[in-house]
């Protein structure tokens, strides 16, 4: 590998997965402003919309993620196309 070429400044950071309110912890050098508190210890927090433990891919449960209102945009823009 060659030398310095990646970062120092791996810490801890607690991401959560909105959509389902689950946890994880992993070393990242990603900057955040928001904090959580995780088994005592305080830690800079990353929010996810998604994650594995929500993704109908590794879940095997198909369920629909609307944010911002998509779905209702998308069906008033085109409709039902196959209705004549």
């Amino acid at each position: 590998m060659k030398k310095d070429i990646h970062p120092e400044n791996y810490r801890p950071v607690a991401f959560k997965d909105l959509s389902n309110g689950d946890v994880f912890v992993t070393r990242s050098t990603v900057n955040t402003k928001d904090t959580i508190e995780v088994d005592g210890e305080t830690l800079p927090l990353v929010k996810l919309e998604i994650s594995s433990s929500s993704h109908p891919f590794f879940t095997g449960k198909s369920k629909m993620v609307d944010t911002a209102g998509r779905v209702d945009k998308f069906v008033s823009r085109y409709g039902n196309r196959n209705k004549k």
